[in-house]
This record gives C-alpha cells, structure tokens and sequence, in this order.
C-alpha cells in the first residue's frame, strides 16, 4: 500500500502544518490547493488516503469527494470551517470516511489518519473464507459481500465494517462510542453523528433484512434476529 498522504487545502499553513506531524510518523505527503488538481492526484498517485477540506476552489469538496467514490474507495478525511452537523452528514453521506472541523488539533489528525490506514490494512489483508448466516442476511466478510433474500447489497467500506461487527456480536448492545472506537479504529467520545448517519444508512439498504437493528435508547444499537 501506498504511504502517500495527499492534503487538499487552499491555506498553505494548514498544508505546512499536516505535513510537519505526518511526516515526522513517516508519512510521504503530496498537496493540492484546489479541487481539480486534487481529481487529478488522486488518480495519477493513488494515495493511501486523502485529507480534503471543503472549501475549496474550482471545485468543492463535496463535489471532489462524490467524482472520487465514483472510482475509488481511498479514506477520505474531510476538513470543514463550519461546525453545523449538515455539513458533516452531507459528507459522511457522499463517502467520506471521517471529518474533522477546523482549527484541528495536528496530532488528532495524525491519530484519525493512523486509525483509518490500519483499518484498511486489515480489510485488505488475507482472511480464511467465512460467511456469517442470520436467517436471510449472509456476509461473506473475505469478499466484502452481503445479501439479503440471495440478493447483492452494496455497502460502502464503514458500512460493511459497521454491519460485520454488529453481526459478529449480534444480540449486544454496542455503544456509539464503542461502535466509533471498533469499526473507525479510534477511541473520540464526541461526535458520535457519524455512527448515527451509517446505522441510517444500513436500514435504508438493508430494507427486507430479518435480523434488524435495534436502537437500545440511551445506549446505542444492536442487531437482533
């Protein structure tokens, strides 16, 4: 895997700033300062993973990050000015596996990227075929394949981590926290939105599935047959 870092920004200090801590962790990092340059990086260079603000010129990040899902599965962390939880849930909901809000601390952005990279080291490193079968629900989690009633559902990377876990533990109640720490590889007790807006997603997808998602209220989900 590549261990490229691409940081899109149109501030040069935040781009400065990323690299010095990502490159002291070993980090090989690449930029761009605006949306099509970034388009045109990440195809060309393949990075390990793309840390891409919003606000951007020529093209925007939301419009950069749904070209790029059209292509590629690469992490995405999005960085956005604004707090407002629509801009995090328009994001989430394009693709992006992760957000932080500006101004950011440096060292939790190496720590988010770390947890991203290490997840996806683990979901493409080799794995003795299994498939876990809750009544018309089947996951072949080698394959990265679910079916509901023998049909194919297509399900991004967090999705499918999110829906595996709570498989493989089905009738316990997962906390968001546990649930942010598990399947996006990082212990952050605060925006916990992020689970919400995948659990929404998976019901959405999985409509006709018989073991369901439950939310525990005041706790967090879990999936019962």
């Amino acid at each position: 895997m590549s261990d490229t870092i691409l940081i899109v920004d149109d501030e040069q200090h935040i781009i400065d700033l990323a690299k010095m801590y990502l490159e002291v962790e070993g980090f090989k990092i690449t930029s761009a300062t605006n949306g099509k340059l970034a388009l045109s990086k990440i195809l060309a260079e393949k990075p390990a993973l793309v840390v891409l603000d919003l606000m951007l010129p020529e093209l925007d990040g939301w419009e950069v990050c749904r070209r790029v899902r059209a292509e590629s599965d690469v992490p995405i962390i999005m960085l956005t000015a604004r707090s407002e939880d629509i801009d995090r849930i328009v994001g989430l909901e394009l693709g992006a596996d992760d957000y932080l809000t500006k101004p950011f601390n440096p060292r939790e952005l190496v720590a988010r990227v770390k947890a991203i990279l290490r997840r996806t080291e683990r979901r493409n490193s080799p794995a003795a075929d299994s498939i876990l079968k809750l009544d018309n629900l089947w996951i072949f989690p080698d394959r990265r394949i679910v079916t509901v009633e023998g049909k194919t559902v297509d399900l991004r990377v967090k999705e499918f981590d999110l829906l595996v876990t709570l498989a493989e533990h089905k009738g316990m109640v997962f906390t968001r926290e546990k649930l942010l720490d598990v399947v996006w590889g990082y212990d952050f007790a605060g925006e916990t939105r992020t689970v919400d807006v995948h659990i929404a997603h998976l019901r959405h997808k999985l409509q006709g599935m018989k073991p369901t998602i439950e939310t525990v209220w005041g706790v967090g989900y879990r999936l019962d047959l």
